[in-house]
């Protein structure tokens, strides 16, 4: 027995499994596969699943946080922010005082909660210009992590995960073998022990063509970053319209 008889996830598309193929046609992710390895120490495990891609802070905070706390899980899963971030004008300051707030609510309801800090983006030709405003919100989450009791996982220290290796096409949403590492060290943090190691050591890399690797980035900036900033001067988000895969604390037989 782990402790925990029910589990319910918060977030953004990083938590919603993206880009993790299922066996049903949606996608699993590090959330699921924690879920699953907490099923087997316990038959009568449920689990919940509200995150949704493309959600802000903000939204998660009023949408998915009350929901949660209505269900009074034995453990909650919050990361977010990574949307808010690659936003022009981000202000890590205010959003951890509103991780804060959500964080104190999961906690009063009894609740352990479990937070996330990100990868470091330092690899990451766009991203890597707002490393700084990176490293202030994951400062503030360590210490909310602190100040209420958390536990962390600490994505930054995850040297394997800075390999694009653990990452699909797309750039921003890891693969299954970025969601297999981030589940091993989730159940390491939560003391469940598993099958997997999240020290991932990748074999050396051939030397790539700087042409073919322009030729890469830009079909990126065609097929990803373009329609990203495309929704987001329109206001829309990939999640628009789209409800949590797992609304509902339920078990996991039969799946």
């Amino acid at each position: 027995m782990s402790g925990y008889r029910s589990f319910v996830a918060l977030g953004d598309s990083f938590t919603e499994g993206l880009n993790d193929p299922g066996t049903d046609g949606t996608f699993r992710g590090w959330a699921d596969r924690v879920a699953e390895r907490l099923a087997e120490l316990d038959p009568e495990f449920r689990y919940a699943n509200l995150a949704v891609r493309g959600k802000l802070i903000d939204q998660i905070v009023e949408h998915q946080v009350p929901r949660a706390v209505g269900m009074r899980p034995d453990l909650v899963s919050f990361c977010a922010g990574g949307n808010d971030l690659l936003r022009p004008g981000s202000d890590p300051d205010r959003m951890a005082k509103k991780l804060a707030g959500a964080v104190r609510d999961l906690r009063a309801s009894g609740a352990e909660v479990l937070l996330f800090t990100g990868v470091d983006p330092r690899d990451t030709p766009i991203m890597r210009r707002a490393r700084g405003t990176f490293a202030i919100f994951y400062m503030h989450v360590r210490s909310i992590s602190e100040l209420y009791g958390c536990r962390l996982v600490d994505q930054w220290s995850m040297q394997g995960l800075r390999d694009w290796r653990a990452w699909s096409d797309d750039r921003l949403h890891m693969n299954e073998e970025g969601h297999r590492m981030v589940a091993a060290k989730v159940c390491e943090v939560l003391g469940i022990g598993s099958d997997g190691d999240w020290r991932k050591a990748w074999p050396p890399r051939d030397r790539v063509d700087p042409r073919l690797k322009r030729r890469e980035d830009m079909q990126w900036v065609r097929e990803h970053l373009g329609p990203w900033v495309v929704r987001r001067l329109r206001g829309r988000s990939s999640g628009d319209d789209l409800d949590p895969k797992r609304p509902d604390l339920t078990t996991l037989r039969g799946v």
